[in-house]
This record gives structure tokens, sequence and C-alpha cells, in this order.
């Protein structure tokens, strides 16, 4: 289901009339059959867009906490679906207007407020996992604070990775930066002082040519590896909220990236399960919309999987413990007793693991400061050992150095 905004001609009493409707269907030909019932001539069909400055807005933490707050304080007097479509009939902002007009269009189709929550595209799969679990529970206004609680965590969690993304970038620029800027002055300096012998001047040649292939192989890893993570971030934007793309199985087959993110759609998934049933959601419910709430396969299959024994009458404990969890999760699952102490270590996982995911992303930001070393330590040694094998001092090549910069 889609957005449409239709330029639409009626024939009128004082001629064609024209004007612009907006339709809430699956596809384009849907659009055309629904204006040709109703008596007009398709001028053109368009899906419906949002500028930059609406779609920053519809993303932001602050709006989408907004809007729940304002269903969940309506919904006291009223229903969930009436209390959204009197926020959208109250607002008169026209940027905000068309971000809400997906939903106003499905509301006024008929379809439920969960439905009208996912037409405008602002929230994430375990927020509209949590609001749908409740749903079904007829219980959304007490799910809502749950929902509300996730999307602030999940605001931390991408804090946290736009700071590691933010490092290695700064990281890759320092590298490029350092090495480009020294090699030109370093091969100078060489090449400004070679040997007058011949022996030693064919030896002095193949020394600075081996230098400056060296420095090159630094300084264009490090122009790949920059490259690379501008791919991934780009390749992330263009497919958010899709399950799972090509891109996104290379990054998760890196070996510490691929565990902390891991380990933060475990903690965002078991905590919106915790959430769910703290909402009184039905066990079978809340297996399925956590299988939703995450977009990386292992954790996707560690749901449907669970639900599955589930279905065929296995305990709950067992049926949890299972991988891709620890050990020491699992011995929490193991000593279940009753369905109350679901949600109490399932929030208990959800700490361990987001825990984890901070040493991880730590872990991160020393090992690419650490990298920024290596790679320098390798450039400016392998100068230093080329004076080493030329009978050079250090001394002379600096004094050269700080003469050239002056």
């Amino acid at each position: 289901m889609q957005q449409w905004i239709a330029e639409i001609a009626y024939e009128t009493t004082s001629g064609p009339k024209k004007v612009t409707e907006t339709f809430y269907l699956p596809s384009p030909d849907d659009v055309r059959t629904a204006i040709i019932k109703k008596g007009g001539y398709v001028l053109s069909v368009r899906p419906h867009e949002r500028s930059p400055l609406e779609r920053l807005l519809a993303r932001s933490t602050w709006w989408q906490v907004q809007l729940l707050r304002g269903i969940q304080f309506r919904s006291t007097a009223s229903s969930p679906g009436v209390a959204l479509w009197k926020i959208i009939q109250a607002e008169t902002n026209p940027r905000r207007q068309n971000i809400l007009a997906p939903a106003r269009e499905a509301l006024a189709r008929g379809l439920g407020v969960i439905d009208a929550l996912k037409a405008l595209q602002i929230f994430d799969h375990s927020t509209l996992a949590i609001l749908s679990g409740s749903e079904r529970a007829n219980k959304l206004v007490e799910g809502i604070p749950h929902a509300i609680h996730s999307i602030t965590q999940k605001k931390k969690n991408a804090r946290a990775i736009m700071g590691t993304m933010g490092w290695l970038g700064f990281d890759v620029f320092s590298i490029v930066t350092s090495l480009w800027a020294g090699k030109d002055m370093v091969l100078k300096w060489f090449r400004d002082n070679p040997p007058t012998d011949p022996e030693a001047l064919a030896k002095f040649e193949k020394v600075v040519g081996n230098l400056g292939l060296t420095w090159d192989t630094l300084i264009w890893t490090s122009i790949a590896f920059g490259a690379f993570m501008c791919w991934c971030i780009f390749s992330y934007w263009l497919n958010r909220g899709k399950k799972d793309w090509p891109t996104a199985r290379i990054v998760r087959k890196i070996p510490l990236i691929g565990a902390y993110m891991r380990d933060l759609a475990f903690g965002d998934s078991m905590m919106a399960a915790s959430r769910m049933l703290r909402g009184s959601v039905p066990i079978n419910a809340t297996l399925e919309q956590s299988s939703e709430a995450s977009t990386v396969p292992e954790v996707i299959q560690y749901w449907e999987n669970s639900l599955e024994d589930l279905s065929r009458g296995v305990s709950l404990g067992s049926a949890l413990d299972r991988e891709p969890l620890r050990r020491a999760e699992r011995l929490e699952l193991a000593a279940l007793s009753d369905l109350e102490q679901v949600a109490t270590v399932m929030e208990s996982i959800s700490e361990m693991r987001s825990q984890s995911a901070k040493t991880k992303h730590s872990l991160i930001v020393w090992l690419a400061f650490a990298m920024t070393g290596v790679f320098l330590v390798i450039a400016f040694g392998s100068a230093i050992y080329a004076l080493t094998v030329m009978n050079m001092s250090m001394d002379s090549m600096m004094g050269g150095l700080m003469q050239g910069s002056i």
C-alpha cells in the first residue's frame, strides 16, 4: 500500500475542471480504476513524496514520540484510530500535514490505526512490532509507553553507531592526509640528495622506488577503505527499512563489526519482546512480532524457530533456549518457572547484549586508533629504513625537510 497523488479532470456544467486528489492504494493501476469509477479522467499519477526537510522531521525521535503521546492522551476518551484522526484534523502546519497525509488516507479508507502508522513510514520495525502486538491484545494505549521507550533506546544506539562511523571516518582521513602530505616531502628530499657513486645511485633508485611503492600502497589502501565506508553508509541509507541486502551481508561478515551489530539487534528485539509482555501481549504474538522487530537474519531466525517450537508444544524455556544466545543467557532462560519471569529475563538479556555492544564499540574505536598508528609507523619506519640503507642520517633529513618547508 502506498499513497499516490493524482491529477484528475472532471466534467462539470461549467466545463472541464482539473483537481488534485490523494489515494492510498497498492498500485497506479488501482488509482486509475478508482478514478474511473468516480467518473473522472486521469491526467497523471505519481507517488507521494516528502521534501528533505519533511523526511528529516518525520524521522526525528521528537516527532515520533510526540505523535505517540498525542494518540495516548486522546485515547482516554476515544479509540486510538479516532485519536489519530483528531490529531491529523487538528494539524495546521502544512509540512506536518504532508507527513500525516498517508495516515489520513489509510484511516479514510477504513484501515486500522496500525495500518495508518505503517503508512507514515516513520517508525522502525521494533516500534511497529510493539504497537502491533499491543493492538492485537486490545491494549494499544498500554503499549505506547513501551514503544516510546524503544524509540529513545534506538536513538541512543544510533548515536553510538554514528559515533563509531565518525571516528572511523576521521581515522581514515587522518591517515590519508598524513601520508599524502608526508610522501611528497620525504621522496622529494631523497631525490634532491642522490649519491654520486654509480653503484650507490642504482641502489638508491631501487630503495627510493620501493619506498614510494610502500607509501602508495598505504595511501590507496586507506582510500579504498574510506570508499568502502562511504558505499556502506549510502547503501544503508538507500535500503533503510529492508530486511536484508548484499551490503548488509558483507558488513555482517566483518568479525567485530558484525558481532557489534548482532548484539545491538538482539538487545533491541529482546527489549521489544519484554515491553510487549509487560503490555500483556500473548506470548505467541510477542515472538511473532519480535521476529519483525529486527533486520538481522540471525535474530529473525531465532524468534521464528522459537515460535515454531512453542507451537509444537515445547515449553517456553526450551523453545527460547537456543543458539545464537550465549551460555549465560541460556542459563537464565533455562531457569524459567513461570510466564511472569519471561519479561524480566528478556530485559536482563537485553542489558547484557547492550553492555556487550558498548564493549565492542570501545574496542572498534581503539582498534581504529591503533590502525592509524600502524599505518604511520609503517610509512615513516620505511623512510627511516631507507635512510639506514643509504647510510644517511636522520638529522640531515629533518634539516632538509625543515629548510624546504620554510
